[in-house]
């Protein structure tokens, strides 16, 4: 059967067991709606390009921690995970950049928090300076990309052409670096939430 005519849940089944290009076939199907979605809340290519990109990231990373759970409707699962994030690109205006605080790789949402208190203030900055430890350990390349999405704010597009590799390339680097960084942080026990 070709994988072109698998039913969504049947792709979803077989990417997690390793078939990647399942994954292509899924972001191929749904990349209009998905996008058209995005951009007709923000209204910006370029924006909608990156949250977009970041939608994949979280689909991604949820497959590959085997949390998806929604029996075959990943349309409207992804659609929600898009939805989320143009609250959030809503929410920060002044584009500060933060992921969502869910069991995913969102390590950077205790930074964007404007009413911390004193001793919230001091808890995120010890846990800014442990992070920013442990992104410095990170290999040359997923380094470079994380630094420039999170501390610079720079859309995958112009990574990619800051880097000059594609903006697949640097999505993978963006997903192996945050799942390393992950890794370190369960390792070295930093507590991402207060």
């Amino acid at each position: 059967m070709h994988t072109q005519k698998l039913d969504d849940s049947v792709l979803v089944k077989n990417y997690i067991e390793g078939d990647e290009r399942a994954l292509e076939v899924l972001i191929l199907r749904h990349k209009q709606r998905i996008f058209s979605f995005i951009y007709s809340k923000v209204q910006d290519r370029d924006v909608a390009d990156d949250i977009f990109q970041d939608t994949f990231i979280k689909v991604i990373n949820t497959l590959k921690l085997g949390k998806y759970n929604e029996e075959g409707k990943f349309l409207p699962w992804t659609m929600r995970i898009a939805h989320n994030l143009i609250i959030d690109f809503f929410r920060k205006g002044n584009r500060m950049p933060t992921f969502q605080n869910t069991d995913e790789f969102d390590i950077f949402s205790v930074l964007g928090d404007n009413a911390l208190s004193a001793e919230n203030e001091l808890i995120r900055n010890q846990i800014y300076n442990d992070v920013k430890k442990l992104v410095k350990e990170l290999p040359e390349d997923q380094r470079e990309v994380l630094m420039m999405r999170i501390f610079k704010d720079m859309s995958f597009k112009e990574i990619s052409e800051q880097t000059n590799v594609s903006i697949n390339t640097a999505l993978g680097r963006m997903r192996y670096a945050l799942i390393n960084l992950r890794k370190m942080i369960d390792n070295n026990n930093i507590i991402l939430t207060n």
